[in-house]
C-alpha cells in the first residue's frame, strides 16, 4: 500500500506537467491492479485497497475531462463510486456529484451546477467534500448572476474547507492549492460582471500557487487574463496569457481552452492593438489543435 500511495501522489504531480492522454493509461493500470489485489487481501486491508483504487479511478475521470472526453470522465467517476461503495467509503459518491457539477459548470449550465452541488452536500457530512460542493455551488450561482447566493456559498465553502481532515486519507480534490476559495471567489466575481474586483484578487492569489502546479496555475491565469481583457487591459491580458500557452504545449487541458476561447472573443474587440494581433495566431492555433506550435 505505501508503494501504491506513492504512485498515486506522484501521478497527481505528473498530472500538472504532462498531457492527460499520456497519464490515463498508467492510472487505469494502477486502478485495475488494486482492484485485482483486493479480493486476495486480508479483510482489514481490503477496504484500504479498494478506497485507493477508487481514488485512482476518480483521478482518471478528471484527466479524461482534461482530455476533452466528458463521457469517459463520468464513466470513471461512476466506477470510482462503485469501488468506494465496495470499500464502505460512501462519501466518494457525493464527491462524484461535485465532479459532475464541474462538467455542467464548464458548459455554463447554472441550474444543474447548483442542483448537483446541493445534492452532494445533502448526501455527506464529510467537511471537505461539502466544502468543495459549496464552492461549486457558488460558481453555479455566479453563472446565474445571483451575487448574494454566491457569496453565501463561498462563506460556507471557506468554513468547511478549513476543517482539518484525517492524516491518513488521500486528499480529495485539489492538493496543490492551499486556498482554493479565494481563487474561486475571483472566478465568481468575473462571472458576476465584476472583473475589476476579480483582477485584484487573482493578482495576489495566483502568486501563491506553487511553482510546480503548472496546470493549476495555467487554469487560473487564463481566467485572470479573461478578467483583464474584460476591464479593457488587452495588452496586459496578452502578456499574462503567454505562460498559459506555454503550459498547454506541455500539458493539454480542455477546461483551460474553454476560457481561452472566451478570451479570444474578448480580445477580438481590441484587434487594433499590436499585442492582440501578435497573439491572435498563436491563440487560434492552441484552440484549433489543443497543442501550441512554437
Amino acid at each position: 500500500m505505501p508503494a501504491f500511495l506513492t504512485i498515486f501522489q506522484e501521478s497527481r504531480r505528473l498530472g500538472q506537467t504532462i498531457a492527460p492522454a499520456a497519464l490515463i493509461p498508467m492510472l487505469i493500470a494502477q486502478t485495475n491492479a488494486l482492484r485485482i489485489m483486493a479480493p486476495q487481501a486480508k479483510s482489514d486491508d481490503r477496504a484500504r485497497i479498494l478506497t485507493l483504487a477508487a481514488r485512482f479511478a476518480e483521478y482518471t475521470g478528471w484527466m479524461a475531462q482534461e482530455a476533452g472526453d466528458d463521457g469517459a470522465a463520468m464513466w470513471w467517476t461512476d466506477h470510482a463510486c462503485d469501488l468506494a461503495e465496495a470499500a464502505g467509503y460512501h462519501d466518494l459518491a457525493a464527491y462524484a456529484l461535485v465532479r459532475q457539477a464541474l462538467i455542467t459548470m464548464y458548459r455554463h449550465n447554472a441550474p444543474d451546477t447548483v442542483e448537483l452541488s446541493k445534492l452532494a452536500q445533502e448526501q455527506t457530512q464529510n467537511p471537505r467534500i461539502c466544502g468543495l460542493a459549496a464552492q461549486r455551488e457558488a460558481q453555479g450561482h455566479a453563472i446565474a448572476g445571483d451575487y448574494d447566493a454566491c457569496l453565501r456559498a463561498l462563506d460556507r465553502a471557506r468554513n468547511l474547507l478549513n476543517v482539518p481532515g484525517e492524516d491518513d486519507e488521500p486528499i480529495i480534490g485539489t492538493s496543490t492549492i492551499e486556498d482554493p476559495v479565494t481563487l474561486a471567489t475571483a472566478w465568481c466575481l468575473h462571472d458576476l460582471g465584476r472583473p475589476e474586483a476579480a483582477v485584484e484578487i487573482f493578482d495576489a492569489a495566483i502568486r501563491r500557487i506553487p511553482a510546480h502546479a503548472h496546470r493549476a496555475k495555467a487554469r487560473y491565469t487564463a481566467r485572470w487574463a479573461l478578467a483583464l481583457a474584460a476591464t479593457g487591459e488587452a495588452e496586459r491580458a496578452c502578456l499574462e496569457v503567454e505562460p498559459v500557452l506555454e503550459a498547454l504545449a506541455r500539458a493539454d487541458s480542455a477546461t483551460i481552452r474553454v476560457d481561452l476561447r472566451r478570451l479570444a472573443q474578448e480580445l477580438a474587440r481590441a484587434h487594433h492593438k499590436a499585442a492582440v494581433r501578435e497573439l491572435a495566431p498563436r491563440l487560434a492555433s492552441a484552440l484549433h489543435t489543443g497543442i501550441l506550435h512554437a
